[in-house]
């Protein structure tokens, strides 16, 4: 049986859109984004310490390399390769074409190794002021350690949630601004993605943001607008809906000691000022394991 503790607001970052969190498991600390305000942030699990960086562009999603000093960096325009202790930052191999009229947005590591990158209309101005979204010019890349880049699907309007079955036969993906996260046969060998169909569809609360899987197969879903994330078996059944504090709920990872921990991002967008945790980092105790990160490969 899943029990969860309630969700306790471990950072009050106060972020304007805090996203892509990734569980640095070497170091035992949860690192994040603030798209709107530029900054990737760092909570130390031990002493409950948060460090951040600025960058000059929205940063928009994380994710681990095979390097434990060195992370990659979706910032709006481009991916690039960063080492927080040293603040090194360098250029990947990948820029956006169409930048600043589109932006990149959610992004993971594969199994694989390569880093999968999903982009959108950009809605975040030079200032970090929050736009509108909209149209369909959001396109779904995949960046192989080789710098091959392959363009998987198009006209897509917010690109979110990116996430892969425990067994790596199954990837996840939603568009936000038709309120559906799809569901694909995974090809463990070559990467590839192939019979699309829809998994959760139009769920009545919010609309689908960031994702994490867990070592059942199911699929926890953040519900930006909606107040809660909603956690779907395998065959697309509603599980669990799990209350959250705040409006805007955006992404979530496992991680902790036993990855028993569900770090949970927010957004402080468009809400009430009243809505005081909302932009913090939350923690939610549950009694089942998530999974292990994938790890970009960086080219020799």
């Amino acid at each position: 049986m899943l029990n969860l503790s309630e969700p306790v607001c471990v950072a009050p970052a106060g972020d304007r859109c805090g996203e892509g969190a990734v569980w640095h498991e070497a170091e035992q600390a949860v690192y994040w984004c603030d798209i709107n305000r530029f900054l990737i942030h760092r909570f130390d699990e031990k002493d409950k310490a948060v460090k951040s960086w600025f960058f000059d562009e929205p940063v928009t999603a994380l994710a681990l390399t095979d390097r434990d000093d060195t992370l990659a960096v979706a910032l709006g325009s481009r991916v690039i390769l960063w080492k927080p202790e040293s603040d090194s930052r360098t250029d990947h191999h990948f820029r956006l074409e169409g930048w600043p009229y589109v932006r990149l947005n959610d992004g993971r590591a594969d199994p694989r190794g390569s880093f999968w990158i999903g982009s959108m209309r950009n809605n975040v101005a030079a200032d970090g002021t929050a736009g509108e979204a909209g149209g369909t010019n959001g396109i779904l890349f995949r960046i192989d350690p080789d710098g091959s880049i392959t363009e998987w699907r198009r006209d897509i309007g917010i690109s979110n949630t990116l996430a892969w079955s425990p067994q790596h036969d199954k990837f996840f993906f939603a568009d936000t601004l038709v309120n559906e996260v799809r569901i694909y046969d995974y090809d463990k060998s070559s990467g590839d993605i192939r019979e699309e169909r829809p998994f959760l569809k139009d769920f009545p609360r919010g609309n689908p943001d960031g994702s994490a899987m867990d070592s059942e197969g199911y699929l926890w879903n953040c519900r930006y607008g909606g107040g809660c994330i909603v956690r779907v078996s395998p065959d697309g059944k509603v599980d669990r809906v799990i209350e959250m504090p705040v409006t805007n709920i955006t992404t979530c990872i496992f991680g902790g000691p036993q990855l028993t921990t569900l770090y949970v991002t927010t957004a402080s967008n468009g809400v009430a000022a009243t809505e005081r945790l909302s932009g913090g980092l939350f923690a939610i105790q549950t009694n089942i394991k998530g999974l292990k990160e994938h790890r970009v490969k960086i080219a020799a």
